[in-house]
């Protein structure tokens, strides 16, 4: 049996994956720790695992952005992009830093597993290389839980949402986009993750927005075909294809078998955390569809079904589904962005709408788009009519489905929760061999 500990930034998306494999991890014999937000203590101690808390400003509650993103509304634009990683992911650091090193004192991990986003780890990555053969710190692993955020003289800066480069041109211009960003658009974030990793005793290696290299092994999530190609891909980057979803203790609603009356079915959802105001995405589309012959199926993402109003004669909603059920049934899925919940989509063969424009949401629009698997509508408030539109592309034509099916294909010939298994093992395994 084995030790490791997990981390991960409490935010929703964040943590569920890492989760996931933690209770594969328990399954499997070995001992599991995951350090994460106190608001998360009864899912981590129900799948198994002990759980850890974090300290100080990293244990924040991610459903209450008023207390951890207080000036989120005086920023837009680059603006608030820079605020919300500076506020989420740079100032937690010093805390998640230090909950870490104490937790590897005490526990003697064989391995460590992080969200990718997890920056509490750079002072151990800075202090002793990324060669688990020469560190003197157990492996640190990460699990790429957003899009791939990794530099390549083939891509603009991550958060810009634009295709890889055709020719020469657009890589010189690319270039010239990276250069200005890490001087000058990113500067005071660069600034502010050095001083905060300084104050947790390392040095901060290379651009901050740039760390997936840096780590022992970076597992990314998703399709291959989801991914931009990069011909400079780190050595350390290995894909590992898309999480099974977890299966659900939730009732079928009495509707649920109008869902298999030969109508399309289409899902919106704006997601576990983003579903305070419900004419941003899932209004719009009840009124969008109201006229056309599908079943239109809302989930709130935990509210109460009563905040979205009457709903039209072709909608049905719920609380929670259970996507391994529901997506099966599916035709179109319209969603804000969350990376989790496209992957799910796409993992089914489902094609995707998507109108998601705060965090990492555009890179995850602009993916859909590039890989033919659904339409990106550009916009995190779309009209009825941009979305009326969008879903009659996709059922008027076969290519979208098929893009969405090849995806699926790639997603299936992984396993991912054994191959996840494996890189954290010979990671161990190769520490051990150098500390006996």
């Amino acid at each position: 049996m084995a030790t490791y500990l997990l981390a991960a930034t409490p935010v929703h998306g964040h943590v569920s994956p890492v989760l996931r494999v933690g209770a594969h991890l328990v399954e499997r014999g070995h001992r599991v720790v995951m350090l994460t937000g106190s608001r998360f203590e009864a899912a981590v101690t129900a799948r198994g695992l002990e759980f850890e808390p974090l300290s100080g400003r990293a244990d924040f509650d991610d459903r209450d952005q008023d207390a951890y993103l207080p000036d989120r509304h005086s920023h837009t634009g680059l603006q608030r992009v820079q605020y919300e990683i500076r506020s989420i992911f740079v100032e937690t650091i010093p805390d998640q830093a230090r909950s870490m090193r104490a937790l590897i004192g005490r526990l003697d991990p064989d391995a460590i597993l992080v969200d990718g986003a997890f920056a509490g780890v750079a002072p151990f990555l800075s202090a002793a290389g990324t060669d688990p053969a020469t560190a003197s710190r157990p492996p640190i692993l990460a699990l790429g839980v957003t899009p791939l955020s990794q530099s390549s003289r083939m891509l603009a800066p991550f958060g810009m949402a634009m295709f890889p480069a055709k020719n020469r041109l657009e890589q010189l211009r690319y270039r010239m986009l990276g250069a200005v960003a890490r001087r000058v658009l990113f500067r005071s974030t660069q600034q502010a993750a050095r001083k905060r990793v300084a104050e947790a005793g390392g040095v901060l290696r290379g651009f901050v927005m740039d760390s997936s290299r840096h780590y022992d092994s970076f597992l990314q999530t998703g399709p291959e075909g989801l991914e931009y190609p990069r011909p400079d891909l780190g050595e350390n980057t290995v894909f590992v294809g898309v999480l099974p979803q977890e299966s659900a203790d939730i009732t079928e609603p009495a509707w649920w078998g109008d869902l298999d009356g030969g109508r399309p079915v289409i899902h919106v959802t704006q997601g576990t955390i983003d579903n305070g105001d419900f004419d941003r995405l899932v209004r719009p589309t009840f009124e969008a569809l109201r006229d056309l012959d599908c079943i239109v199926v809302a989930t709130t993402g935990g509210r109460e079904v009563d905040a979205l109003g009457e709903l039209p004669d072709n909608a049905r909603a719920a609380s929670y589904l259970s996507y391994a059920d529901l997506l099966p049934r599916a035709s179109i899925v319209i969603t804000n962005g969350g990376y989790g919940g496209v992957q799910a989509a796409l993992a089914h063969g489902v094609p995707v709408i998507v109108a998601g424009t705060t965090e990492e949401k555009p890179e995850v629009a602009a993916r859909v788009q590039w890989s033919g698997a659904g339409i990106n509508l550009r916009t995190g408030t779309p009209t009825p009519e941009q979305i009326r539109g969008a879903v009659r592309s996709i059922l008027e034509s076969t290519k979208y489905t098929h893009a969405a099916r090849m995806l699926a294909d790639q997603a299936a010939a992984h396993n991912t929760l054994a191959e996840i298994e494996t890189e954290i093992r010979l990671a161990h395994l190769a520490y051990r061999a150098t500390t006996r």
